[in-house]
């Protein structure tokens, strides 16, 4: 144990310099694994260990036990107990254990003003119920139903946060400050994700551009409110998945995107939290933009060219990403080692800089085990700034 302990240290104390812009000791890996990756790793049933996640303790410790990183390599964002219970159209199970959100929209487009006027009161009274069809009920039904969907969401992470702090201790991972982790979206991707919807957004930022532009204005209180933890730190995270602006036009990003997304990035950091953006697909169009962020705001890459952005960011903010999983799944050993060689060259100089994919892997068979143990052992035994 007192090996654990002192690896947990040691941890904690790369990503402690990382996050202050210091030169760590070496490169920290951040990579993780969500259930259904997990699950079928471990040889089990993903419809089963969904709907019985107390079996996630035997699937994370495999993972755990198997694969290398610094922070513990499991996670888990949603739960088909409590989407099941209210009834949700916004995240479904497919017959093979997969949640999936169809894409639909809350909010019709005439209904802007309302939505602008109170958007908490429109989501609550309006959305949810379009969204949710356990919640459009009577008054005392909708009640008893929202409370048992709130129960199973706090039991499903209660029990996740459970495991997670058992894995933390038996191999030695990271520890990070309790209760200072969040979640929230940019304001237009709020509005276009499931208010809206894809297609529903792309048309009313032409037919109704004000109404948009009032709305992302509207939301982003309730943005900054829901990404602000319970204790702001520094060694927090605030996950801020990016989805919309590559499919945008650059006048169109300026206009929409752009101004209450800055907004919200500069108020968390302003708390003193931590935020973590998760660049969804091709960001090089808006490189000077992300500069403009607050210093040592986390960044991970999906796609771009690694030393364009490390010359553009990599002296003000945080990198990680880049790493294709498609090269773990088709790449030789030897090719996928080469790979790993060439971002540490890249990336790792002057620091700032830690290892992660560039997506998440879906399945297990999303890439070669042998190639993605073998990357994650590199970079833990030659990953030097």
């Amino acid at each position: 144990m007192e090996n654990e302990i002192a690896l947990s240290q040691e941890r904690t104390q790369l990503f402690k310099d990382l996050y202050r812009g210091k030169i760590p000791k070496r490169v920290p890996i951040g990579v993780k694994f969500y259930p259904e990756f997990c699950t079928q790793y471990a040889g089990m049933d993903l419809v089963e260990v969904q709907w019985k996640t107390e079996k996630l303790e035997e699937v994370f410790d495999k993972v755990c036990t198997d694969f290398v990183s610094d922070i513990p390599p499991i996670a888990a964002n949603r739960f088909i107990s409590f989407y099941e219970l209210l009834g949700a159209k916004t995240f479904v199970m497919s017959s093979g254990g997969f949640i999936q959100h169809p894409e639909l929209h809350g909010l019709e487009p005439e209904e802007y003003d309302e939505f602008i006027a109170s958007p908490y009161d429109c989501i609550v009274e309006k959305i949810l119920p379009r969204l949710y069809t356990k919640l459009d009920t009577d008054s005392n039904t909708k009640a008893m139903n929202l409370a048992k969907g709130m129960k199973a969401f706090y039991d499903e992470f209660g029990n996740f946060g459970a495991i997670k702090s058992k894995m933390i201790e038996k191999h030695g991972y990271a520890i990070f400050p309790a209760n200072s982790g969040s979640f929230c979206e940019a304001p237009y991707d709020f509005v276009a994700d499931i208010i809206r919807g894809f297609k529903g957004i792309s048309n009313d930022i032409r037919r109704h551009p004000q109404k948009v532009l009032e709305a992302c204005e509207a939301v982003t209180p309730l943005m900054i409110k829901k990404g602000t933890p319970a204790v702001p730190s520094i060694d927090g995270e605030t996950m801020i998945p990016l989805h919309m602006a590559p499919y945008m036009r650059q006048k169109d990003f300026e206009k929409f995107y752009w101004p209450t997304f800055k907004k919200m990035v500069e108020s968390l950091a302003a708390k003193g939290q931590g935020v973590y953006l998760f660049v969804e697909h091709d960001w090089m169009r808006y490189l000077d933009y992300l500069y403009e962020l607050p210093e040592n705001t986390r960044m991970r890459f999906e796609y771009g060219d690694p030393k364009l952005v490390k010359e553009k960011l990599g002296n003000k903010h945080i990198l990680s990403g880049f790493y294709p999983i498609s090269l773990l799944r088709n790449g030789t050993k030897e090719q996928c080692i080469d790979k790993v060689k060439e971002h540490l060259d890249i990336l790792a100089p002057g620091g700032r800089y830690y290892f992660d994919l560039d997506k998440v892997a879906i399945t297990a068979d999303s890439v070669n085990i042998e190639n993605l143990k073998a990357v994650l052992n590199y970079v833990y035994k030659n990953g030097k700034y």
